[in-house]
Formats: structure tokens, C-alpha cells, sequence
């Protein structure tokens, strides 16, 4: 009975015992996870410290101090624009509207005329094959070119009346070009300064065509002079960057006009070139000077799908009390 009393007892203790034993196990399986989830943070705000610092070594401090230290606005600047040059507007050509009235040129001073008359109806027949239903069968067809048989048959007056007759439509823009660059004469004929011009742009001596292409105080009408002459003009006209620049003046604006002065077709390799960049020409003929030969010798220099007009100059009308006037008509090639 003794015996079974001590081994009862004998039982209980180890019990107890191995009952302590287990939960001191269990502390110390438990603090280490404590510790882990303790430091986990601080590593974690370690690194993200590190992630903001500079890679340089920079502070933030050192970086803030740096930029305030940048001349105001500079730090929105990018590279390209701090770096491109402003261009300064160009002087404007002023025309002198009363000088061109004395010499017979359209009125732009309110003055009703019959060459305002004359000028719009010839205008009107331009612009319907610029902007109208032929305009979808036609190469450049808001370029026009301005030309003759012969010199001194009136091309540059006639160009130059029909840019200020077109730059008073309310929706139209107007550029004109002195493209005849063996003898230049629109500047001359609206009074003018000479000045930079297409043959300086093309051989490189301005980098930009907008350097030579002038306002003036018709609101619409901007000119592109001949520039000095050049004993390469027509492989010049001839060339890639023409050609490219003839497509922006075409394309740029849907609503320009571009009017080219050329030189007389007969001769001269210059106006077979140009003709090759226009959708429209207009051939202007002296009446009682020019012969059919010449027209018709013209006519075959000039590209085939083109629409071509023709421009009657000096021509005699008599006015209803008899007395006669120099007058000008236009009419289209029949085919």
C-alpha cells in the first residue's frame, strides 16, 4: 500500500514537472518571434531612408539649395527653347497706294475704278480654280504664275494688281514672289526698296525663307523679293529645296494665294522650271504687239495640266460717250 502511495506521488512530481518544463519551452520559442517582428520596421525604415537619399551623396538640403540658386524661370526653361535664337520681326515694306493710282494700278483707297472692275473679274475666275471643283484636278492649284511671251508686255503690273486685288478678299491671303531673278521688277513697280530675297535663301546666305519673306501694310499681302542675281539661277530654281519650298507655300495655308513673277516663257529656261511648280498660269499678251506665233510657242512651254488663262493688256474699249481706255480681259484656253 506504501508502495503504491509513493509511486502515486512519484507520478505527480514528474507530471509537474515536465508540465514546467513545457512551458518554458513555449517562452522561449515565442520571444525570438517577438524580437523579429520588433526589428522589421526599423530595417524596413533603414532602407527607406536610404531609397531618398541622392545617389550622389547629395542631401535633399544640398539639392534645394543648389536650385533656388538658378536664375529666376530658368529651371522651367527646357534645353531647346533656352537654346533657340528669337527672331526679330522684319521691316515691313509700306506701299504707297496713291504713288500706284498716279501710275494706273488698282485703287486701294475706296476709289471705285474700272480697272478695280476689270481686275476682280479676272480675280474671280482664279480663285474659282484655286478653291472650286477643278481645284481636285490640279497640281498646286492655288500657285499661279504670271508670265509673257515677251518683256515689257505688263506681267509684273498684272501681278502685282492681281496680289493687292486678291489680298482685299475678306478670306484670303496673298503671297507674292519675284521670281524672275535675271530682272527683277516688282519691287521697283510698287516703289520699294531692294532687299534680301528667294535667290539669297536658295544659295544658303539666310538660313530661313521667313527671313525674306516681308509684311506689308496691305494686311494680306506679303512679297518674297528676287534677291541679287546669280549666275546659277536655274539650277538653283531647279533644285530640291525650291521645289520643297513651293510645296510648304502650297500647303501651308489653305487659304494663300501664291503669285509668282516669272520671266517671259520665250528664251528663257527659268519659266519652263516654274511652270513645272504652278497649277495656274496666266499668260499676259499686249494687244497689237504680240504675235499668234509667240503665243502659241509659250503655250508649248508650259506643263500640259495646267489650267492656263490669258491676260489681254492695253487693250482699247470705248467707253459710252466714245472716248477709249486701256483695259484688260481674261480668257481661258479652250481645249
Amino acid at each position: 500500500m506504501k508502495n503504491t502511495i509513493e509511486k502515486a506521488l512519484q507520478k505527480q512530481r514528474e507530471a509537474k514537472a515536465n508540465s514546467k518544463k513545457a512551458s518554458t519551452d513555449d517562452l522561449n520559442q515565442e520571444s525570438p518571434q517577438v524580437d523579429a517582428q520588433v526589428n522589421a520596421p526599423t530595417e524596413h525604415s533603414a532602407d527607406s531612408v536610404q531609397a531618398n537619399t541622392p545617389v550622389t551623396g547629395e542631401t535633399p538640403a544640398q539639392t534645394v539649395t543648389q536650385e533656388a540658386e538658378l536664375p529666376k524661370g530658368e529651371a522651367q526653361q527646357s534645353p531647346a527653347s533656352s537654346n533657340q535664337p528669337q527672331r526679330s520681326p522684319l521691316p515691313e515694306f509700306v506701299i504707297d497706294f496713291e504713288r500706284l493710282e498716279k501710275n494706273g494700278h488698282i485703287s486701294l483707297t475706296g476709289e471705285r475704278k474700272q480697272i478695280n472692275e476689270e481686275y476682280r473679274e479676272i480675280k474671280r475666275k482664279l480663285l474659282a480654280n484655286s478653291f472650286g471643283s477643278l481645284s481636285k484636278t490640279l497640281h498646286n492649284p492655288n500657285i499661279i504664275m504670271v508670265t509673257s511671251s515677251r518683256p515689257s508686255e505688263g506681267k509684273t503690273f498684272t501681278a502685282t494688281n492681281l496680289a493687292m486685288s486678291i489680298a482685299s478678299e475678306q478670306d484670303k491671303t496673298v503671297l507674292l514672289v519675284d521670281a524672275d531673278v535675271l530682272k527683277p521688277n516688282v519691287l521697283n513697280t510698287l516703289g520699294l526698296e531692294r532687299r534680301k530675297g528667294l535667290m539669297e535663301y536658295l544659295t544658303g546666305d539666310v538660313e530661313d525663307i521667313a527671313d525674306v519673306l516681308y509684311p506689308t501694310n496691305i494686311d494680306k499681302l506679303k512679297i518674297i523679293p528676287a534677291g541679287k542675281s546669280h549666275h546659277l539661277s536655274t539650277e538653283l530654281l531647279a533644285s530640291q529645296k525650291m521645289h520643297d519650298t513651293v510645296d510648304e507655300f502650297a500647303n501651308r495655308y489653305p487659304d494663300r494665294i501664291v503669285i509668282f513673277d516669272t520671266p517671259p516663257l520665250i528664251g528663257i529656261n527659268e519659266s519652263a522650271i516654274l511652270a513645272n511648280f504652278a497649277g495656274q498660269a496666266v499668260v499676259v499678251v499686249e494687244e497689237g504687239r504680240a504675235k499668234i506665233n509667240d503665243i502659241k510657242m509659250s503655250v508649248e512651254r508650259l506643263n500640259p495640266d495646267m489650267a492656263i488663262g490669258f491676260v489681254v493688256n492695253k487693250s482699247i474699249h470705248n467707253d459710252t460717250d466714245g472716248s477709249g481706255y486701256y483695259g484688260y480681259y481674261y480668257s481661258e484656253r479652250s481645249n
